[in-house]
């Protein structure tokens, strides 16, 4: 027996899920007739349920049934006291154009804050369900006057944002960061849309004078921090510097906040900027590893603005350092980054082998060895000795599964099968990572996989891919005047295959990092122009129009790339950045 009441309760339950379903769908498809008979028999059972009766106004609007739907409200209010639908008998009597009575009916639901505060929830959401944001601010403001302890800076910010009024909208979520800290992330996020790039940006001038003013009126390090994201946002880490520095000297707990804009200049190829703030970590830390972290930062910035004839001075800083801070296992990151810069620039692979091979010795954490067996297997690669390199890669595989690490080392064990043409292999371990729990290891091995996938079948022989994966080693190997002529080879003797776009766009990467810009200007276009449907051309508008924008001085051919990526391929990983870059170039003030 209770079998069978249990049976009928969760048939009835599933009907009436499905009858939701139904209503729902009838409405979308603009079926409202139906859509209503489906809503009423679920109003009749549950005639409480609010989404019920909300769609039922709809329903009867969307129809034009404006006396129906009235009646219907009258009888609600008769029934039930709710402030909101003193505001959807208002909006109804709106779309009647009834302008008098809706006004008097919005008045009168607003009316209803002043009996009891807490009616500003539903009146003023139903204000904003029917874009009355006039009234909405009205209701909000009242109550918050009447009730100090209600907070509604984050409901009016939006609202003020979507009128315009972008003062207003600062200064809400100025003081909603105020009122709740935790939430600053929230508040930069919100206001990122209404400002760009550009200091002299309206928007940009007023955010930082309302900062300032509150930080003279009531000084809080919430101001410093304020400012110091918006002077990033601007690209002037120098004044951002500056609010650090004042955070810094007030908290003195952690260099943490500084030590993460120096890293933002230095991807930013701010040099000059992040070389001072390095400089400052070493002055003002108290403890070895963050000065050490500093120094190597130092050299790594040395190595981007340096040429080989300076590389012997980069060594005697290493060598230096070595000295000062000892080769024990404090300073691995230290002796990884030496070992890498005598491989990679100096070509100096078997002191490099032999200097990792001695910092195997020392007394490591697991995690320790494996950054250690990493570079030694990237030296391996560069030597082209892939099956030694294999080697150490499986180690780590083998010794910290399921970790970060462990899936570089997979990817990179790919890379390497690949680069020696076992495509077969390199392919069964790219499917694995697919599903890594990093999104770049997952997205790098997504996009191998589809190269090799791509143009396997296309000739037996695989000599385009083989050709190609031979020009990726040799642009890993630093040696980008080979990768290109290999790359050449490509595009003049298998024109018909489809690695070619793939080949343009490694070449135009390379002759980038060259600076001939021009050279890669005329590839990206190449790929515009005849690979309009491939899986590539969101990649070539982009780096083009950053050619344009940064480096031709041409900003409009830019924008116009941007514009491309906004409307043709929103779900392109650029589109966000297209979209801001867009944004800057055209002048938006606002969002």
């Amino acid at each position: 027996m209770r079998y069978i009441l249990f049976l009928c309760i969760l048939i009835s339950g599933v009907m009436f899920s499905q009858n939701v379903t139904l209503a729902k769908d009838y409405f979308q498809k603009g079926d409202y007739e139906k859509a209503l008979t489906e809503y009423k028999k679920l109003y009749a059972k549950s005639s409480s349920n609010i989404n019920y009766i909300n769609q039922i106004i709809s329903t009867y609007q969307q129809l034009e049934q404006y006396d129906n739907a009235e009646e219907f409200i009258l009888e609600l209010m008769e029934r039930v006291k709710y402030p909101a639908f003193i505001v959807e008998l208002g909006y109804n009597y709106q779309l009647k154009n009834d302008l008098e009575k809706a006004k008097v009916n919005y008045q009168k639901a607003i009316s209803t804050i002043d009996k009891k505060a807490s009616n500003v929830f539903a009146v003023a959401r139903s204000f904003q369900t029917h874009s009355l944001l006039d009234e909405a601010v009205i209701s909000y403001e009242k109550a918050a006057a009447l009730n100090p302890d209600y907070n509604f800076n984050i409901q009016l910010a939006q609202i003020y944002g979507e009128q315009g009024n972008i003062e207003k909208m600062f200064n809400s979520y100025i003081n909603f960061a105020q009122s709740n800290p935790v939430v600053i992330r929230d508040v930069k996020r919100a206001v990122n849309d209404f400002i760009t790039e550009d200091s002299s940006n309206e928007n940009n001038v007023l955010f930082r004078k309302l900062l300032l003013k509150k930080m003279q009126q009531e000084p809080n390090i919430l101001w410093n921090e304020l400012l110091s994201w918006l002077f990033i946002q601007q690209k002037d880490f120098k004044k951002a510097f500056t609010q650090e520095k004042a955070i810094y000297k007030r908290l003195t707990e952690s260099l943490q906040r500084i030590e993460e804009l120096a890293a933002i200049a230095l991807n930013d190829n701010e040099n000059e900027i992040a070389h001072e703030i390095y400089e400052y970590v070493i002055e003002t830390a108290q403890d070895a590893e963050t000065k050490l972290g500093a120094h190597r930062n130092l050299i790594k910035i040395d190595i981007k603005e340096s040429s080989e004839s300076n590389y012997g001075a980069i060594k005697s800083k290493y060598l230096n350092l070595l000295k000062q801070f000892g080769d024990d296992s404090e300073t691995i990151e230290l002796q990884i980054a030496y070992a890498h810069f005598l491989a990679f620039y100096l070509n100096e692979t078997k002191d490099a082998t032999a200097f990792l091979e001695n910092s195997l010795k020392l007394p490591l954490a697991a995690i320790e060895k494996a950054k250690v067996k990493l570079e030694l297997g990237d030296i391996l690669v560069l030597q082209e000795k892939f099956n030694k390199a294999l080697i150490y890669y499986t180690q780590i595989q083998r010794n910290l599964k399921n970790s970060t690490i462990s899936q570089e080392a997979r990817f990179k064990v790919a890379k390497a099968s690949y680069y020696k043409g076992d495509f077969k292999w390199a392919e069964s371990q790219l499917k694995i990572l697919k599903a890594s729990t990093s999104q770049l290891i997952a997205n790098d091995a997504l996009d191998l996989k589809l190269l090799i996938s791509d143009n396997k079948y296309e000739d037996s022989l695989q000599t385009a891919l083989k050709r190609y994966a031979k020009a990726d080693l040799l642009a890993f190997q630093n040696r980008n005047d080979e990768a290109i002529k290999m790359l050449d080879k490509i595009l003049t003797e298998h024109k018909t295959e489809p690695i070619i776009a793939q080949a343009l766009l490694k070449q135009a990467q390379l002759f980038e990092l060259k600076s001939q810009f021009d050279k890669a200007k005329a590839n990206y276009e190449v790929l515009i122009d005849n690979y309009r449907d491939g899986i590539l051309i969101d990649d070539a508008c982009f780096y083009l129009a950053e050619i344009f924008e940064n480096k031709l001085s041409l900003p409009e051919k830019a924008k116009a790339l941007y514009e491309q990526i906004i409307f043709n391929h929103a779900d392109s990983i650029y589109f966000v950045e297209a979209r801001k870059r867009y944004r800057a170039i055209r002048g938006d003030a606002i969002n």
